[in-house]
Order: C-alpha cells, then structure tokens, then sequence
C-alpha cells in the first residue's frame, strides 16, 4: 500500500468520494453533513491524499488548515472491497505525521453521532483523540460527534 498526496481527477477518485458523500447523506441529515464536495476539496487550504493497494484505490483522506496551528480531518473514507484492512489506520497515522511536520498544536475532527460511525469513533480514540464541543464554525448538533487531539511533535508516530 502506498499514500500521495492526488489532485482528485482521477475517475476513481470522484467514484470514491461520490460513495462517500451518497453515504454520509443517507445517514444524517442534510444540515449535518460537513463533508467536503470535490471543489472544496480542491481549496487551497485542503491537502487531499489516496491510498493505493496496487492499482485500486483503497481510501482516501484530507486536511485542512484552519489556523497556522490547528488542523482538522476531512474525507477520510476506506473503499468497500479494503475495509478491515489499515486503511483508515494507514491514512490517519500519515495525516497525523502531516500536522507534525506542519508544527500543528491540535488535530480535530467531525463525524457522526449514529451507531454507523462507531468504529470511526473508536478509531480515532484509538489515537488519542477524545470528545469535545465544537470548533471552527461548526455548531452544537445532535448528530454531529466532535473530537480533538493535542499534537506533541516530540512524541513518536503511531
């Protein structure tokens, strides 16, 4: 499996990312999706990567910059055939090295509060993200989960 940093043309890419959006409207309401179409994506204060197992893609996952020291995680999505593999574990770990590099000080994150985003949830726990209120311009929100995690450059990968 490989990461790098894509630029979104690629047709399966937009199949990737149209599975996601499909998705993440099916299970909460349209006010509460926050994911990211292709153009918003393409900001420039986006940084979107995929992952490839040979030549499928596998998932995919981005970061935003919302200040010169806080982060937030966008897009992550693991493809169907690839789920229960490291996946999303490969593409956190990578974008978590990223807002080291970038001398982040926070890593935040939305996702849902249905039973169907659990295992995302228990993922990022998995990485020390915990619980917290919103931030950024999101808004209290019933089905809205908010999570951050404090980067300490010094500390190792995981």
């Amino acid at each position: 499996m490989h990461i790098r940093r894509d630029d979104l043309s690629g047709p399966q890419v937009r199949a990737l990312l149209e599975e996601h959006l499909q998705s993440m409207y099916e299970l909460s309401p349209p006010e509460s999706v926050h994911a990211l179409d292709l153009e918003g994506l393409r900001r420039p204060d986006v940084t979107f990567w995929t992952l490839w197992d040979g030549d499928e893609l596998a998932g995919c996952g981005a970061l935003k910059e919302l200040s010169p020291a806080h982060g937030e995680i966008k897009s992550m999505r693991t493809a169907q055939a690839h789920r229960n593999k490291g996946v999303a574990r490969a593409l956190l770990r990578h974008i978590l090295e990223e807002a080291r590099r970038r001398s982040y000080t926070r890593l935040s994150l939305e996702t849902g509060s249905q039973p169907a985003f659990e295992p995302a949830r228990r993922l990022y726990a998995s990485f020390g993200f915990t619980f917290c209120g919103p931030f950024a311009d999101y808004v209290e929100d019933p089905n809205c989960v908010f999570m951050t995690r404090v980067i300490d450059r010094e500390q190792a990968s995981l």
